[in-house]
């Protein structure tokens, strides 16, 4: 039995790792994207921030709309989905069917990535689970650090429509694999929509999607950057940036490994220390930021913190509302790409307002406000308080 649960545990991994080389890979290949369509990069950049909107937008609707449909089936759809959308992009020469062809499938992005989750939380005992979910990031990181390098080494070796076919292989061997291996999974009790969306009436909900935006912020508002940071002020080359880059990503894959057992240890405790850890790695970085050494030490140490990051935030919204499982992690899906838009924001302003360096400033605030509503949270909520009552 726990052979078979690691197995298709593996195989949503593989399928969660296939949908976000899809969303993400694009970002390495945009110059590509703009040549072949004859536009410009910042038009072709609308495959990225449609994607990523679309994605926010039906983060809680499409898994509450999908939550009495058998979960074999709703997963083989959103990858069949996806599957299509790449081979509509590889053959396309019409940059708004290839748009489409993008919008379409991020409407089915949030019905795997919820399914996925409660499925790997399911088939294994309820303190475990955050370790289970935690193998599942796995494959969103792998496909974040994998994505993007592998995706513009296909297209500058190759051809645009190489890439493209990379990720219609990955989604396509997900989709057989899940088709194969997994039984058949009817929802054995349908929640009515109207008690999944009772959820959101609780205080205890908007605490922990609020602290998630800002954790969220915390974390992409400064790492977006991070590039441009290394350019100019640490001042490394090309390649040197394009291994930090690797050295993060990588890192975050061992903190999605950390992060299941420090939440299954102590959960709490893990939540509320993130911030402050988080916080020193950001002050750290403001101050030693310039040196090269340094640099990679603490790009390191933030990887494995955002690969935690990213756990945290799916638990926190997950335990505020657990009796409605599939809309909370679309809750979750809504709230990080929140938080990711809010902070890119924020920190293009930081930049633009006082230079680069001062980007690490709307990590810093992030945190603070994080700190407030996840504390606001536990102290409502606390065991002793609930029996007080």
């Amino acid at each position: 039995m726990a052979k078979r649960n690691n197995l298709l545990i593996f195989i949503l991994a593989i399928g969660a790792f296939g949908i976000i080389n899809t969303e993400m890979g694009v970002i390495g290949i945009l110059p590509y994207i703009a040549d072949h369509f004859r536009i410009s990069v910042s038009k072709a950049g609308l495959l990225v921030s449609l994607f990523a909107l679309t994605v926010s937008i039906c983060g809680p609707t499409m898994p509450l709309l999908f939550s009495g449909l058998n979960r074999k089936r709703a997963m083989l759809l959103v990858l069949g989905i996806f599957v299509l959308g790449n081979i509509v992009s590889i053959f396309t020469s019409n940059f708004t069917i290839a748009i489409i062809a993008r919008v379409i499938p991020a409407i089915f992005h949030p019905i795997y990535f919820s399914a996925a989750f409660t499925m790997a939380a399911n088939s294994v005992h309820k303190e475990e689970s955050p370790k289970a979910v935690a193998k599942v990031l796995i494959g969103v990181s792998a496909g974040m650090v994998l994505g993007v390098p592998v995706a513009s080494f296909l297209a500058s070796a190759v051809s645009f429509q190489m890439a493209m076919l990379f990720f219609a292989i990955v989604t396509a061997i997900a989709f057989i694999a899940t088709f194969v291996f997994f039984p058949s999974m009817p929802v054995k009790e349908r929640l009515s929509y109207g008690s999944q969306l009772s959820v959101l009436k609780k205080p205890i909900t908007w605490l922990a999607i609020i602290a998630v935006i800002f954790l969220n912020s915390a974390v992409f508002g400064v790492y977006s950057y991070l590039a441009e940071y290394l350019k100019t002020v640490t001042n490394i080359s090309g390649k040197s940036i394009s291994f930090m880059l690797v050295i993060f990503g990588g890192a975050s894959i061992i903190g999605n490994i950390i992060a299941g057992k420090l939440l299954t240890k102590d959960a709490i405790k893990s939540v509320v220390s993130y911030p402050l850890a988080l916080g020193i790695v950001y002050i750290i970085l403001f101050l030693m930021g310039q040196f090269t050494v340094p640099m990679a030490i603490i790009t390191l140490v933030w990887g494995i913190l955002a690969g935690i990051g990213t756990n945290i935030n799916q638990y926190w919204i997950m335990s505020s509302a657990p009796e409605a499982p599939d809309f909370a992690n679309g809750l979750f899906l809504t709230s990080v790409n929140l938080g990711t838009t809010f902070g890119t924001a924020v920190g293009g302003l930081f930049i633009s307002g006082m230079g680069t360096q001062y980007v690490v400033l709307v990590g810093l605030l992030s945190l603070i406000l994080s700190v407030v509503f996840i504390l606001l949270r536990n102290y409502m909520y606390s065991p002793t308080k609930q029996l007080s009552k």
